[in-house]
């Protein structure tokens, strides 16, 4: 039997709540409407006031991504209120899951911690070469997660921010100058002060190498093969690698302008005339065998052996022991005869041979 539904009386209970609770309903959509202008009124403030400071992008929009995840889970918590449900239980629910998803993500919550850490201290940006962990590229993106990189080789490379902040970063694109270091090794008959003429001059010839701080060059170290030069001068930091190959194949060619040659190793050989004498210690080598007790043979293996029949022939292996040896004395036999036959053939031949002659 079909239930028949009442719906002047649903219709009645509709009513009688809104005019029970109008009140209620107005707080509820005021706290609503109210709540939404508030929230796009504070981001508009905070993103104009984070926009007038030299903080990174990346940061300004973390910020303000937590902060409107903030006020929107009050505005949710209210209206909740409003409606007549208890917050504690709901607090310590989201509690207890923020918990839980920590404890799970807690290696990408460490990865955003480090993040923080790297664009709030201003380690690196982007643009910037840099040495990490036995890897090196050009920074094309830093978020909270991982930093990119692009090496000279066109590979890309992400980092995850825990392992950049926990190894050393050599940031070789921070400044605007960097210096170039350079190394020449030349012959010992070479004038010291030539090569540091010749070495000096090619640096300042060079419109891209700074004058102030003027180019350096010294003698450094006296090796066994050849002495050392240390020189270095200073340039822009997009210009690094262009003024290092070219420095270095200009002063190659100055050298051989000049005369001042780039040795090979050298070693020096002598002849020993003196006799050498290697005195023997120890005597000959003698064999001294070592002296071992008899065996003992044991009852029951002599029980056994008895037993087996060990150490006693088969009067049937015999026979044929004696029929191989027979048939290897008559094969010998045989032999002799044929090797004497060829013998006295040989000897006729030389005798034919002879009286022909």
């Amino acid at each position: 039997m079909l239930l028949e539904i009442n719906w002047s009386n649903i219709w009645s209970d509709i009513v009688n709540f809104f005019k029970a609770n109008v009140w209620n309903i107005v707080i509820f959509f005021a706290i609503l409407i109210v709540g939404i202008i508030l929230i796009k009124i504070i981001m508009f403030a905070t993103r104009k006031i984070l926009s007038k400071t030299k903080m990174e992008k990346i940061a300004q929009q973390f910020i303000c991504t937590i902060l409107k995840f903030v006020l929107w889970l009050v505005l949710i918590l209210l209206l909740l209120s409003q409606v007549g449900v208890e917050i504690t239980g709901i607090l310590t629910a989201c509690s207890a899951v923020i918990l839980a998803v920590g404890m799970a993500l807690q290696n990408a919550i460490a990865n955003v911690a480090n993040g923080i850490i790297i664009i709030s201290s201003h380690m690196f940006k982007k643009g910037d070469y840099i040495v990490v962990g036995g890897v090196e590229g050009k920074i094309t993106d830093i978020n909270f997660m991982f930093t990119t990189l692009i090496t000279n080789d066109n590979k890309k490379i992400t980092l995850p921010n825990a392992n950049i902040v926990n190894s050393e970063v050599t940031n070789l694109g921070a400044y605007p100058v960097r210096r170039v270091d350079l190394t020449f090794c030349v012959a010992y008959e070479s004038d010291v002060e030539l090569v540091k003429k010749v070495v000096t001059d090619v640096m300042k010839a060079d419109g891209r190498v700074l004058l102030d701080p003027a180019p350096f060059c010294r003698l450094k170290v006296l090796n066994g093969s050849s002495i050392d030069f240390f020189a270095n001068c200073w340039c822009d930091n997009g210009d690094y690698w262009d003024v290092y190959y070219d420095l270095m194949e200009n002063i190659y060619n100055e050298f051989k302008r000049h005369n001042i040659s780039i040795p090979y190793n050298q070693l020096e050989v002598r002849e020993r005339k003196d006799k050498v004498k290697m005195p023997v210690i120890n005597k000959k080598l003698v064999r001294v065998e070592k002296e071992r007790p008899p065996e003992k043979e044991t009852e029951l293996e002599h029980i056994k052996d008895k037993l087996l029949g060990k150490g006693k022939k088969n009067p049937d292996e015999s026979a044929k022991d004696k029929k191989k040896a027979e048939k290897a004395e008559k094969k010998q036999v045989k032999e002799e005869k044929a090797k004497s036959k060829k013998a006295e053939k040989e000897e006729k031949k030389e005798k034919k041979q002879k009286s022909a002659k």
